[in-house]
């Protein structure tokens, strides 16, 4: 039996031994196209083939929601857990969330149907080319014009350009944001603050055209496992609420419907100590050539001072290269870490690193410094590991 790439060890670790995502056939890029296509939305492609075409559609995407974690605690999602099996077409197999698994990055590929290299929200914070800051995509600071950053229609606007009623329905805060404004936009916006008001206002737009593509979306789990980690009483708790949530909407979906429960990233605690957590901020190698440092702890996106590429490449494989897939950026490039390989924008090219390090193992690269907030989380994401990668693709229908 062939052991998976994560299970080994080579030293160092070789870049076409990271578990490319499934761009293409069963990525977070691919549901909404799939789902579109089955209502005849123009364009769209039906690449998950395990689904079969509904008149109404709903996807409900838990933050945070790993397909490990939902795996490890059945007895706290019970409703969710007993879709497993029923799923994919019956195969229950999960999604991967794409590269970084990370909510700016999975969010845009939802919503527009592309790979990060294509809509151009390719990690946490980014360089920015036209200004050489860094810019984070998350809290979309500091301001950038959101239509020539990611200038693609969402797979909402064609839907509604194609007689589809198309609706978000999640917290008022998100109306006007950025990030919704580049990856959830089209159709009506609908603000509710509860869990059970969202569920009940999904149920109602799912019914209100013969043709419907609604999401809706939850966050609070997501806030409980950085702050307390994914096992702990805290974020148990919003697993079985969300859990209550999701059976909630299921029980009032109208007639000719299909609901998918999918989520951004998973999520991997990782221990307070040095060996776990690499400090940037007081580690003279790794700092030596860096003009900038993007990205997250186990997702880096690393801006090399002019001439100096080769070199931190090189250092950083070093210091890293047993711990992290360690890559240039036309290496992961080209090992479609972003997509399948050409699917890189020119826009958005030099927006990913000089260098790109995804973390296999349980460590982070803190900057305890300039990311204070970050670096004190327990639990995190952005990797290609299965804790973080892979996400449910769980269904129900009326």
């Amino acid at each position: 039996m062939v052991q998976p790439a994560w299970d080994t060890h080579p030293e160092p670790l070789t870049v076409d031994s990271a578990p490319r995502p499934e761009y293409g056939s069963g990525s977070l890029a691919d549901l909404l196209p799939t789902l579109a296509a089955g209502m005849d939305v123009p364009g769209m492609t039906a690449a998950i083939e395990e689904l079969t075409a509904a008149d109404r559609n709903c996807v409900f995407l838990i933050d945070g929601l790993g397909w490990e974690q939902l795996k490890a605690h059945p007895q706290d999602a019970p409703f969710m857990t007993s879709l497993i099996s029923s799923s994919r077409g019956g195969t229950g197999r999960p999604l991967t969330a794409g590269y970084p698994a990370t909510t700016a990055t999975s969010l845009a590929s939802v919503g527009t149907g592309l790979p990060p290299g294509a809509h151009g929200l390719p990690g946490y914070t980014v360089r920015n080319p036209a200004t050489g800051e860094l810019m984070n995509q998350l809290r979309w600071h500091p301001w950038t014009a959101p239509r020539p950053w990611q200038p693609y229609p969402t797979v909402f606007q064609l839907a509604q350009d194609a007689g589809v009623h198309a609706a978000q329905v999640t917290s008022p805060a998100f109306q006007n944001t950025p990030l919704t404004k580049v990856a959830l936009s089209g159709g009506t916006f609908h603000g509710r603050l509860t869990g059970e008001d969202r569920m009940d206002l999904a149920a109602e737009q799912l019914a209100a055209g013969d043709r419907a593509l609604v999401y809706t979306y939850y966050a609070e789990l997501d806030g409980a496992g950085h702050r307390f980690g994914v096992d702990s009483d805290t974020w148990r708790g919003q697993l079985m609420y969300v859990d209550r949530l999701v059976q909630r909407l299921a029980e009032q979906l109208p007639p000719r419907t299909a609901l998918y429960v999918t989520a951004d990233h998973g999520m991997i605690d990782i221990p307070f100590d040095e060996q776990h957590r690499i400090d940037f901020d007081e580690d003279w190698e790794l700092r030596a050539g860096v003009a900038l440092l993007g990205g997250e702890g186990r997702a880096r996106h690393v801006y090399a001072v002019p001439g100096a590429e080769n070199d931190v490449l090189t250092c950083w494989r070093e210091v890293l290269g047993e711990q992290f897939w360690v890559a240039s950026r036309d290496e992961a490039l080209a090992a479609g870490w972003f997509g399948q390989p050409g699917e890189c924008d020119e826009r958005v090219y030099d927006r990913i690193g000089d260098v790109v390090a995804a973390a296999r193992d349980d460590v982070l690269i803190i900057a305890s410094e300039r990311e204070p907030k970050e670096s004190a989380m327990v639990g995190n994401h952005g990797s290609m590991t299965p804790a973080e990668q892979l996400v449910p693709l769980l269904e129900v229908r009326s």
